[in-house]
């Protein structure tokens, strides 16, 4: 009967992808398609997210175990299975477009997925990648499809599903997310390849991330926000790493990471630029985060933060990080377990949170300055990237 259920699932929702792209279409004759500030926020009940730890709000930890404390003391007051104090970027994306936070996808205990599902997986990568998270950008497509199908199924059994699994059309009228990309880079500078081994794999990195896209457009998917990957050459745990190996700038980052980074980015860039062509009905943001982070990670203290280059939950060494005892790790002493790698007194005022993630107070700063559309291509609001503005210009 399962099974049997997915063609009316589709059909439902081809009619909703046509009935939206129609109107769609008809309200960018008018002028509020012409420039970001004049355009009519979009009505997104829901958000569907793929990516990695940067994103993660609970996947990981659903499938390995919690993250432990003092990960999520600042605004959660537990564990949330996020790797950060607090609130990450999505968090704060999703509390301005009224939405809930997202319920992890590989979460059973507690989760609501009436306005989307998380597919985010710590360790996960673009192109599938040994000794990294299994829960590649290709398995969280097809977790994807599955919920939209299943989901459909089991919230026309009634009871409790039809508050806990999203309405047919919320697919089509969703904001789709993908932060990921950064784990590709770190896995080939982990597996000791080159800079230019690893911008050699990077076309077929792109081609795997368009196809995912385009897989997401197929189901229905028409409004996509996309993060470029951040400054590598600043993440503590990578400048731990390498600052023998590679030169720094003049800010104290790790230069050719940075610049390796940026290749990905221009290459995600023009990967974007071709699905707008191939995809007519999209509309796609490009959201330059690099950027954003670079700016807070370099001028930390213009921004009022303190210490960019040093974990705030850590243990021991320059950066008060030690990848063999992260955030949480504990000892045992005269048969009582310790925590000794522990969090700083003032989380508020820190940018790393653990020596690879931010702080929440780093996650906000970081969604204030891409809110409003000053970091994206198209330079569109976040509650109007529904919207296919300027696209024609830019293809």
């Amino acid at each position: 009967m399962e099974a049997n259920s997915r063609e009316p699932v589709f059909s439902g929702l081809r009619m909703a992808v046509v009935a939206a792209a129609a109107f769609t279409l008809l309200l960018c004759q008018f002028p509020a398609c012409s420039a970001a500030g004049a355009a009519a926020a979009c009505d997104f009940p829901s958000i569907f997210n793929f990516g990695d730890s940067n994103s993660d709000t609970g996947g990981l930890s659903a499938a390995l175990g919690q993250a432990p404390p003092p990960n999520g003391e600042t605004y959660f007051h537990r564990p949330s299975g996020r790797y950060c104090d607090g609130r990450l970027l999505i968090d704060f994306i999703a509390e301005d477009l009224r939405l809930p936070h997202l319920s992890a996808y590989l979460d059973s205990v507690g989760s609501n997925f009436s306005h989307g599902a998380n597919f985010a997986t710590a360790g996960s990568t673009i192109r599938p990648q040994s000794g990294y998270s299994p829960i590649s950008l290709n398995v969280q497509l097809v977790e994807f499809s599955d919920f939209l199908a299943r989901s459909q199924y089991f919230r026309s059994q009634g009871g409790v599903f039809t508050r806990l699994l999203p309405r047919e059309e919320y697919f089509s009228r969703a904001l789709y997310m993908f932060d990921i990309g950064q784990n590709d880079l770190t896995a080939g500078l982990k597996q000791n390849m080159t800079i230019g081994q690893i911008k050699a794999s990077i076309p077929d990195v792109m081609a795997q991330f368009s196809d995912a896209i385009k897989k997401v457009y197929a189901e229905g998917g028409r409004s996509f926000w996309i993060h470029n990957t951040g400054p590598l050459g600043c993440l503590i745990y990578m400048m731990d790493r390498f600052h023998l190996e590679a030169p720094e700038d003049e800010h104290g980052c790790l230069r050719t990471l940075n610049e390796l980074a940026q290749y990905f980015n221009a290459r995600l860039k023009e990967a974007v630029d071709s699905l707008r062509t191939e995809l007519p009905l999209a509309a796609i943001t490009y959201v330059d985060v690099y950027s954003v982070k670079y700016n807070l990670i370099t001028q930390a203290r213009q921004h009022g933060f303190q210490q960019p280059f040093k974990a705030c939950c850590g243990h021991g060494g320059k950066y008060n990080f030690n990848n063999s005892r992260r955030c949480g790790f504990k000892v045992t002493v005269e048969g009582k377990e310790v925590v000794i790698a522990r969090s700083c007194k003032d989380p508020s005022v820190r940018v790393s949170w653990d020596g690879i993630h931010f702080t929440e107070p780093a996650n906000r700063w970081f969604f204030e300055q891409i809110a409003d559309g000053s970091y994206s291509d198209p330079p569109v609001r976040l509650n109007t990237a529904c919207h296919r503005m300027g696209h024609q210009s830019m293809v």
